[in-house]
């Protein structure tokens, strides 16, 4: 099977999975090339959730990819994924909202499209904690997020991963903007469906010109209530547009996690 031009042994894939076994800088832990290459048999790893910044980190001790450190220990992991004949997609993660400052580098106030808290709780070395109402990210705010991304994706291959996948699902930072209960924004990335999915056509578009379309994937949840966030199916004619506008940019995959019925994934 050919997945984005790389050839893969079967479709079966890892899915992306939170470890929190990164070391205080963000750089993966000491056993990580080891975890990943025992399930290199897999036709693709999907790594865990990988901050493209330092205001993209929001659990205790997640993997960053936006450090000369960071790369480097990256090139350890995919270096033996790559021993092992597997092949590895570094998801970057960008938490948004879900954050608590307790748990990133700079301990600010986490940032978000609208300064609405996902009233959820999150474990800190502390126990844990209510997640705070974060601030609205600024317009050169934004920018500079989708210019964090572009960065991150090209350090990610230049740490010698395969590629890299957008996480615009789960609540995170992406998916916080295609929502209308998380975003309340006035301006060009808020309000109507198409504006509201303005900020991951943005992310995509500067990944694809960072590292091109056949190293470039995302993560979409459509209607799936978490870290807050409860689209329902009032959501899904935007899903329909992103999907149409996605595919027009050659995309590796679009990877869907859905909980209800194939129809509207047949419609996708």
């Amino acid at each position: 099977f050919t997945l984005g031009g790389i050839p893969l042994p079967h479709r079966l894939a890892m899915a992306p999975m939170t470890r929190s076994r990164a070391k205080p800088d963000g750089t993966p832990g000491d056993l990580a090339p080891e975890y990943y290459a025992q399930r290199a048999s897999l036709g693709l790893l999907i790594s865990e959730g990988t901050q493209p910044s330092h205001d993209g980190q929001g659990y205790l001790a997640t993997p960053g990819i936006y450090t000369d450190e960071h790369v480097a220990g990256w090139r350890k992991v995919t270096d033996a994924v790559h021993a092992a004949d597997g092949r590895l997609f570094i998801q970057l993660m960008h938490v948004g909202r879900r954050s608590h400052p307790d748990n990133t580098p700079h301990h600010n106030q986490p940032v978000a499209p609208s300064a609405i808290a996902s009233g959820e709780a999150m474990f800190t070395m502390s126990g844990m904690q209510p997640v705070p109402q974060p601030r609205a990210l600024q317009k050169e705010e934004i920018q500079q997020t989708i210019a964090d991304f572009a960065y991150a994706a090209k350090r990610a291959i230049e740490a010698g991963a395969d590629g890299v996948e957008i996480h615009g699902a789960n609540g995170y930072l992406v998916h916080q903007f295609l929502a209308p209960d998380s975003n309340h924004r006035t301006d060009e990335y808020g309000g109507t469906m198409e504006r509201r999915a303005r900020f991951a056509i943005d992310v995509v578009r500067a990944v694809v010109d960072a590292v091109g379309p056949q190293k470039t994937a995302i993560r979409l949840s459509p209607g799936v209530a978490t870290g807050g966030i409860a689209e329902g199916q009032d959501n899904d004619e935007l899903y329909r547009y992103l999907a149409v506008k996605l595919g027009k940019m050659g995309l590796a995959y679009i990877h869907v996690l859905y909980t209800r019925t194939d129809l509207f994934l047949e419609d996708m």
